[in-house]
């Protein structure tokens, strides 16, 4: 099933292969496709350090004095097809299918490389995943409500959430 958020209202983070991502069939394993989900992750929540570059939804502090965690709450993905080691960068999509009062619904697809979409008569959508996020006070260990400005620049990409195809 193809998700219907609009492709405008998705953040797509250029996420590089490396070699050791690769599993004995010479595709990339599964442990390696929830590091490579993290990765995108990471670049569209934490703030940039100084010269680096980040979308606007870059807004978490990530250091340890923040007194913030993001833990995972929940991580789904369904597996569409094998994704072969490629030197150009996935493009992995994110969009996020709900904001709830300390949560986050982040939905991904996993694509092959914008850069030969073209040459290949368009993207091979390679996964789909969700991961509910909850921000956590890490003293107490309670939640956190998002705040106004985190809700302010990450609601223009929500989007509807994956529909799997294959549960049971």
């Amino acid at each position: 099933m193809t998700d219907e958020t609009p492709h405008d209202r998705r953040l797509h983070v250029p996420i590089p292969l490396r070699w050791g991502d690769l599993d004995a069939y010479n595709h990339v394993n599964n442990t390696s496709m929830l590091k490579l989900l993290e990765e995108a992750r990471v670049r569209v929540f934490w703030e940039p350090q100084e010269g680096e570059t980040a979308p606007a939804t870059a807004v978490l502090d990530a250091s340890i004095e923040s007194g913030v965690l993001t833990l995972i709450a929940r991580q789904e993905i369904e597996y569409l097809a094998p994704v072969p080691y490629q030197r150009h960068p996935l493009d992995v999509q994110l969009w996020f299918g709900s904001l709830g009062g300390s949560s986050v619904e982040v939905c991904y697809e996993v694509c092959s490389p914008l850069e030969t979409a073209a040459a290949a008569g368009g993207q091979t959508v390679y996964a789909r995943a969700t991961t509910i996020i909850v921000k956590v006070d890490a003293r107490t260990g309670r939640p956190l409500r998002l705040s106004s400005e985190e809700r302010a620049v990450w609601e223009p990409y929500i989007g509807d959430p994956i529909v799997y195809g294959h549960r049971r």
